[in-house]
């Protein structure tokens, strides 16, 4: 195995171990529910947007290193930033997992950071869903919190 693979499975189990953003938000936060049931993954995103800004993002739930880390990833990833930019992050990492085509609307300068430590996940097609599952969620989370 290569060092590059000895690091980014070191980021992926770090983030597992001590996940970053964990817990609840209170309301009036916007809670969304994401599963996979072949797999047993299950996860709530929590969501305070106001003004165009995702303010604070957490996440629960239990399953799989990949997913679990996977989350922690993301709201680190997200927290603070435009939704503009959020978007064009979850469509970044949606492309690394090669689930969305390229057509541009994510630009590839986008930068994802400890993210990138799950491009491996594409070499076995089952973890996917583990991969995208928060990012779903959050997507989700973000279409409800605009309503």
């Amino acid at each position: 195995m290569s060092n590059l693979e000895d690091l980014y499975r070191e980021v992926i189990l770090d983030h597992y171990r001590t996940p970053r953003n964990k817990g609840e938000l209170p309301p009036p936060a916007t809670c969304t529910e994401g599963s996979n049931p072949l797999c047993g993954d299950e996860i709530k995103i929590f969501l305070d947007v106001s003004d165009g800004v995702v303010n604070d993002v957490r996440f629960t739930g239990h399953g799989c290193s990949i997913s679990q880390a996977s989350a922690s990833m993301m709201t680190a990833a997200v927290k603070g930033k435009s939704l503009d930019d959020v978007r064009a992050i979850a469509r970044r990492f949606k492309q690394l997992m090669t689930i969305e085509e390229h057509d541009g609307s994510a630009p590839a300068d986008v930068k994802l950071g400890d993210i990138e430590a799950l491009q491996g996940v594409v070499k076995y097609p089952v973890r996917i869903k583990c991969a995208v599952l928060g990012w779903n969620t959050l997507l989700e989370g973000l279409a409800t919190a605009q309503a």
